[in-house]
């Protein structure tokens, strides 16, 4: 925020915001304006969103390495900047919610639910193989999402409810007609008090949905949707954010939600749906036929787990370290805690590659376990690595069917690639208007070349965002950059380094640097 014309570009925002002069001193509409307007749905704001994987006449979220140069380009033209996506949008808004001076930070949610009904459930559909049937929900799980949290009085609501408010400005509905979000009390989403503004329903099941599970079969030319599980603690988890003068990881989940399974928890959902439509549980596919579903209803609104009868545990898990290039070898293991012999058939699926498992079906005993190895050629993948502009990761689906009953499990993981590292040497302090240098290095110790590399560097309060074109790195090579800087500014500062290819998005490094007198 103390970069140049930074402080121009949010004046610019709070101008076009349109808000009476008397509004300005109000956090609360300030905070809410400008979730509106760091996106450019509605009113030409700084970041047009794009999450198709085409990036070809702008820049790709993955690029951006700060939200200074994004600002100084839409101050610039005055016209929205190509491209951003969650983390791109959080970065550019606590930027602006800093210069005009309320303290935000950024917040990462794990397993994410965008939740189209505010009915705290997010279908997921399945086919016999496993394999995720997107086109048919209206709802979806982002396997992150990130935020913003803004801190102020709020004096619009009753007492108890100032301090951390979450606001977004990733464009995902429409908030009294236009792409905005919050500010939501922290303590309202904790204690479910979803009826107090802003956008607490849709924020509250973002860290509290549950997922059903729907299996799809084509019967006579007709979809019929079966129900095989509920599952109430995978939405939520590990909500980050970076903690204060450190570089690590602030978990802050306990201020978003009560522990899972405790009293409290139990009773802010009950309160929260109460509050929110009842939504009973038929599948709300976009295509779906009146073939009736086999369903369990509860006579309590609050969601609940679906326990197997036989005591069915599922584990997925990596054999190896999952680098690009090599085979992925992945292990499912079935588990049973019960007594009892139960013959089971397991298939699978995985995002960049799918298969119906043709093992024998698999006798479990208890207590025992049974492991079912899947093993993916790196051919299989490759072509996708290289035809797709985002990261690409590896989503692993499992359905275990218990043969003689109707007691079906799944099971869903999500896993990363593992990349080689992006070294930063340059000493740990520097004099205020003395040189020293800065050498960004990197070793390509995967098995494949890396076509189209590019390394970004910025070196934030000391140069500006620089662009090395590295060309072709093949298996072994080493590539070395090195930029000569000059800090004018006292305090402590960071080098920040991103590696992108035409095969690998994203590599990053960043290190910090004291500068003294």
């Amino acid at each position: 925020q103390f970069e140049e014309f930074i402080l121009d570009a949010c004046m610019y925002l709070l101008d076009k915001s349109k808000l009476k002069i008397s509004n300005r001193k109000d956090p609360v509409s300030v905070s809410r304006a400008m979730s509106a307007l760091v996106n450019a749905n509605d009113d030409s704001g700084v970041l047009i969103g794009n999450w198709s994987g085409n990036y070809g006449n702008g820049t790709s979220p993955l690029d951006w390495i700060g939200s200074v140069a994004i600002l100084q380009k839409y101050y610039e033209t005055k016209k929205p900047v190509c491209y951003g996506q969650c983390w791109v949008f959080s970065g550019v808004l606590t930027t602006v919610m800093r210069c005009l001076g309320i303290p935000s930070r950024c917040v990462s949610n794990f397993n994410s639910a965008h939740d189209t009904e505010e009915n705290l459930k997010v279908d997921v559909y399945l086919n016999e193989f496993g394999e995720m049937l997107d086109s048919k929900s209206v709802d979806s799980i982002w396997n992150f999402h990130v935020w913003n949290d803004v801190w102020m009085k709020r004096t619009d609501l009753p007492t108890g409810f100032d301090g951390w408010q979450a606001i977004d400005s990733t464009p995902q509905e429409k908030s009294e007609g236009i792409f905005q979000c919050g500010p939501c009390p922290l303590k309202a989403i904790r204690e479910g008090d979803v009826y107090l503004p802003f956008d607490s329903k849709f924020v509250y099941a973002e860290v509290n949905a549950d997922k059903v599970y729907w299996i799809v079969k084509t019967e006579n030319g007709k979809d019929k949707y079966r129900k095989i599980g509920t599952e109430t603690q995978g939405i939520g988890m590990n909500i980050s954010t970076k903690a204060v003068g450190q570089d690590k990881r602030e978990d802050i989940t306990a201020q978003y939600k009560f522990p899972e399974g405790s009293e409290e928890e139990r009773k802010a959902m009950q309160k929260a749906s109460s509050f929110i439509r009842p939504s009973g549980m038929t599948p709300r596919a976009l295509f779906f036929s009146t073939v009736p579903v086999n369903e369990v209803h509860s006579n309590s609104n609050v969601p609940h787990e679906v326990v197997s009868k036989s005591g069915l545990q599922l584990e997925i898990t990596k054999k190896e370290p999952l680098y690009p290039g090599n085979p992925l070898e992945l292990v499912i293991t079935v588990k049973t805690c019960k007594p009892g012999c139960w013959t089971i058939n397991l298939a699978s699926s995985c995002q960049l590659h799918s298969w119906a498992c043709d093992e024998a079906p698999s006798c479990v005993f208890s207590p025992a376990e049974t492991q079912v190895p899947l093993k993916i050629a790196a051919d299989a993948y490759m072509k996708m690595l290289a035809s797709v502009e985002d990261e690409v990761l590896i989503h692993i689906t499992a359905i275990a069917e218990i043969q003689g009953t109707d007691n079906k499990l799944t099971k869903e993981v999500t896993m990363n690639f593992e990349y080689p590292p992006i070294t930063i040497q340059m000493p740990e302090t520097a004099k205020l208007n003395k040189e020293f240098a800065c050498a960004f290095i990197f070793k390509n110790k995967l098995n494949m070349p890396l076509d189209n590399c590019k390394l970004l560097v910025e070196g934030l309060g000391i140069f500006n965002m620089t662009e090395f074109d590295e060309g072709v790195v093949k298996p072994g090579m080493i590539i070395k950059s090195e930029i000569i800087c000059t800090p004018t500014r006292l305090g402590e500062k960071k080098m920040v380094a991103k590696l992108t290819s035409t095969q690998i998005k994203s590599i990053s490094a960043e290190k910090a640097i004291a500068v003294t007198e």
